[in-house]
């Protein structure tokens, strides 16, 4: 098993950036997968972007490409995600989820294809 704690939500303007980390402990680090999902009040649990067992493939949702961006070091057994020109409708809580394997024959984009979670961080865009 692994466990994951977010940290580094909070309140910040339209246009503004932030960083959010996931730290994880438990089993190796680099066997899992790593993905970030985001839910709003009243929405389902969506994706955001992935980043595979030692960091050399990325994906993104279509609605943050270019915007976010996901890295990870293995040594630190952290996952960050670092985003840019948030929008209003960036605001959720976002939840960084572990992946027991690599990405498979398809990139992980949907909730069953991770097996842990972490307790989730706000995330607010407002001015």
């Amino acid at each position: 098993q692994v466990q994951l704690v977010e940290s580094g939500g909070g309140l910040v303007q339209p246009g503004g950036s932030l960083t959010l980390s996931c730290a994880a402990s438990g089993r190796t680090f680099s066997n899992y997968a790593m993905g970030w999902f985001r839910q709003a009040p009243g929405n389902e649990r969506e994706f955001v972007g992935t980043i595979s067992r030692i960091g050399l493939r990325r994906y993104y949702a279509d609605s943050v490409k270019g915007r976010f961006t996901i890295s990870r070091d293995n040594a630190k057994n952290t996952v960050s995600l670092q985003m840019n020109s948030l929008k209003p409708e960036d605001t959720a809580v976002y939840y960084c989820a572990a992946r027991d394997q690599n990405w498979g024959d398809s990139v992980p984009q949907t909730v069953p294809r991770y097996d842990y979670w972490g307790q989730g961080t706000q995330v607010t865009v407002s001015s």
